[in-house]
């Protein structure tokens, strides 16, 4: 018999899933974000005048695509750890929304994390 092995995952299926856990809190806390599609695409089509983009909004059309690659590989952890990738492609995640709601991302937490 061998040993139980652990599901396989890869690093595109655990950034999809951080993805959509961040994109599924925001669709319930805000109702601007309800009908927002948040894509996950591999690389943005050309970079910009601030280099790589880590997301694209799209508000005419209602979506906001977010790129693996940049946000993997051009984000400084300092510590580089599940934990601390998952919270930055979340932190990623409130970014792009707030980009697209016009606000501030601290301002997209519920109310208990304003002090």
């Amino acid at each position: 018999m061998r040993p139980p092995l652990p599901p396989l995952e890869t690093r595109a299926e655990r950034f999809d899933l951080s993805v959509g856990t961040a994109a599924e809190f925001l669709r319930s806390a805000w109702p601007e974000l309800r009908d927002v599609r948040f894509e996950v695409g591999a690389m943005p089509p050309a970079s910009d005048d601030s280099g790589i983009p880590r997301w694209t909004v799209l508000p005419d059309e209602r979506r906001i695509i977010l790129y693996r690659l940049p946000i993997e590989r051009l984000s400084h952890l300092h510590r580089n750890d599940e934990l601390h990738r998952r919270m930055m492609v979340e932190g990623c995640v409130f970014r792009a929304a707030a980009e697209y709601l016009g606000r501030d991302p601290w301002d997209l937490g519920p109310d208990r994390f304003h002090f």
